[in-house]
């Protein structure tokens, strides 16, 4: 296992910036998710911890050594990538003891480290095809073993699973999960999927034009976003957001209506200033028309899930997601009320976009 320390990284590309400053600090034996949209600089941030992009500034640390300046055979890490990026023409065999017979490790050294990788990932009856004869999962544990097999304390993935349908993806995830369990290394994942990092990660680093918005466990970026962003882009249905104006710490104002938020614990002294609150779909009720407290909605539509459903309400000029049991869905009614549980909300600076 191994630590990771990242200090005031930068990149640009053509003089557009593409990472800004980032900061992370990484324990040993964590898994930890570096997620974000397209273009907001995961894969770069990830590239450069490898060695395969130089940063224009900055340090990378591990276990106490400056590898900033090394190439990436130097710096002890493994590395997965989207493509599988397999030899077509060489069995699974010799694609997972290559890498090691080029650096002259004994063969019988590699057939042990073969054999262990194989048992591992399940691939004990695949060893003598060719990747065209392997399904896209068995591909990637093939290329998953080919990092493994490095014994590496530190791995890095970047978006493995993107190629994978729905079922065998969530299969896999479930496999890299336990496989980090068994091998407690150090582990960094990149991807767009918040699924995949909500299930998998001990902490989630969300990145955003080039910045990391918020590095903390997955359940307390859902339940206490940093931001604006990243209180809309984790989370699905993506959180329900209204804008209005705070008036001290007991009220917040939409249009004509007055809002109780006197249950809410703000972080630093509330002021009377423009504000965004943002409430998760769970944390909605739907209440009788003109029920106390209650703001005016009406039903635009209701998706069923299968265990539970969703409704989709207009109110105050925006459309509100609300889940609810399938009972309640079938019953729902067009005209009602919806309260927000402001324990569980969060509210925004209008300025800065900074959690209040």
């Amino acid at each position: 296992m191994s630590s990771i320390s990242l200090h005031q990284i930068k990149k640009s590309f053509a003089g557009l910036t593409i990472l800004q400053s980032v900061d992370m600090e990484i324990e040993k034996g964590e898994f930890i998710v570096i997620l974000g949209p397209s273009g907001c600089g995961k894969s770069t941030l990830l590239n450069v911890i490898a060695g395969l992009d130089d940063c224009d500034a900055g340090q990378i640390v591990i276990d106490g050594r400056d590898v900033s300046g090394l190439e990436p055979s130097e710096r002890g890490l493994a590395m997965v990538f989207q493509s599988y990026a397999l030899f077509p023409a060489m069995t699974v065999r010799r694609n997972l003891s290559f890498g090691m017979q080029i650096a002259g490790i004994p063969k019988q050294t590699i057939a042990e480290k073969v054999a262990w990788v194989a048992k591992l990932l399940q691939l004990e009856t695949l060893l003598e095809r060719k990747p065209s004869q392997l399904s896209g999962g068995q591909r990637q544990r093939v290329a998953i073993g080919r990092a493994l097999v490095r014994s590496s304390s530190i791995c890095l993935f970047d978006e493995p699973l993107s190629n994978l349908d729905a079922k065998l993806r969530a299969e896999t995830r479930v496999e890299l999960k336990q496989l980090h369990e068994t091998l407690k290394s150090t582990m960094i994942y990149v991807t767009h999927d918040q699924i995949e990092a909500m299930t998998m990660a001990d902490r989630v680093a969300v990145m955003h034009k080039g910045k990391v918005e918020q590095f903390a466990p997955p359940q307390s970026i859902y339940e206490k976003p940093d931001s604006l962003f990243v209180a809309g882009f984790v989370g699905s249905p993506s959180m329900n957001f209204l804008d209005g104006r705070l008036d001290g710490a007991a009220r917040f104002l939409a249009d004509a209506v007055s809002i109780d938020i006197s249950g809410y614990r703000f972080g630093t002294p509330p002021a009377v200033e423009d504000a965004v609150l943002g409430i998760r779909c769970e944390d909605v009720s739907v209440l009788e028309q003109n029920a106390p407290d209650g703001i005016p909605a009406t039903l635009a539509f209701t998706e069923l899930l299968g265990a539970d459903a969703l409704g989709w309400f207009d109110c105050l000029g925006k459309r509100f997601s609300v889940r609810m049991s399938i009972e309640a869905a079938r019953s729902m009614r067009k005209h009602v009320s919806l309260r927000f549980n402001m324990a569980k909300a969060s509210i925004f600076s209008k300025s800065s976009e900074r959690r209040l």
